[in-house]
């Protein structure tokens, strides 16, 4: 069948041209809406989510550092209390002092909670008790780098359980409270540019965050008529301790290269609330997008698995 495809475009070479214009048309087109998208997008002002859902209090998992602590400090400064649910370490016990400080008028709830163990949603749930949580951020998550095979499974589940799992049970808490009550409000999950292609030596990364993407586009098909918005953020590379656990490799340090302050999130966050499901924010993540827009996934899958194992960072760790 291919023989004869080829073929019929050596005999009539008209053939070939037109197939290359429908590929770059469809390209075009494709990349053409996609930039529009962007374009406007730029032309909104952030929300105040607090006007926004007559709303008093917002959740943000990952709260203590990074884009969290940044989406808590805007938060606050348009006038919410928050719940501020972090890993249990002197981080969350010194960001938690340092915004009751800065915001005296704000309520800040600290709840320590390890989202890679059982227990984490009682814990949350017993936190939030009597609390209209309208604006929930699903924002916690860590990178395992190295290969899969030699990672101990506990370490994978967990990671598993901190990405996914418990950004999945907490949504599922406070989107059956707000529909039983009727509030408007919002669900933010943060995922990640490398959610758009495969990624070897951090798979658990990027195939959890393209879990959250696809469960982000899912449920605000569900929810969104029910007046709660839902956001799946793709940042591009943030200034912050997200890497600080990470093994060496030569791809992630060229990446952080172009690191942006977390500080610069939150309002392109806000800006893309309601008015998009997917938002990648940056540089880097739009640059993925519009490259699997141009490249097929099984194609470059199938690439890295021919050629995986030739780049420095395979080599460095295969022993």
């Amino acid at each position: 069948m291919v023989g004869a495809a080829l073929g019929a475009v050596a005999a009539r070479p008209w053939l070939g041209l037109a197939g290359w214009a429908l590929l770059a048309g469809t390209f075009g087109l494709s990349a053409g809406l996609y930039l529009l998208h962007l374009a406007l997008l730029r032309l909104c002002p952030p929300h105040d989510l607090r006007k926004r859902y007559g709303a008093s209090w917002a959740l943000v998992t990952g709260a203590s550092s990074g884009i969290g602590k940044s989406l808590t400090v805007r938060l606050a400064e348009q006038g919410l209390d928050v719940v501020m649910v972090a890993y249990p370490d002197k981080v969350l016990d010194k960001s938690h002092a340092e915004l009751k400080k800065r915001f005296p008028k704000r309520k800040f709830v600290k709840v320590p909670a390890d989202l890679g163990s059982a227990g984490y949603l009682e814990t949350v749930e017993k936190a939030t008790e009597g609390l209209d949580v309208q604006c929930v951020f699903s924002n916690a998550g860590y990178m395992l780098t190295g290969f899969f095979c030699k990672s101990e499974l506990p370490q994978v589940l967990a990671n598993l359980e901190c990405n996914v799992t418990s950004g999945v049970a907490i949504c599922h808490h406070f989107a059956r409270r707000m529909l039983a009550k009727d509030l408007p409000g919002c669900i933010v999950l943060t995922s990640s540019a490398a959610a758009a292609m495969p990624s070897p030596m951090s798979i658990m990364y990027s195939a959890t965050k393209s879990f959250v993407s696809a469960f982000g586009a899912g449920l605000a098909a569900e929810v969104t008529s029910k007046g709660i918005d839902v956001c799946v953020v793709h940042p591009s590379p943030v200034a912050s301790n997200f890497y600080d656990k990470a093994k060496k490799m030569d791809m992630l340090d060229f990446f952080k290269n172009f690191a942006v302050s977390p500080d610069q999130l939150p309002d392109e966050i806000f800006r893309s609330i309601g008015r998009t499901v997917w938002a990648d924010v940056g540089a880097t993540a739009q640059g993925f997008r519009l490259m699997m827009k141009v490249v097929d996934y099984n194609f470059l899958s199938t690439l890295l698995a021919k050629i995986g194992h030739t780049f420095p960072d395979y080599k460095r760790h295969d022993n």
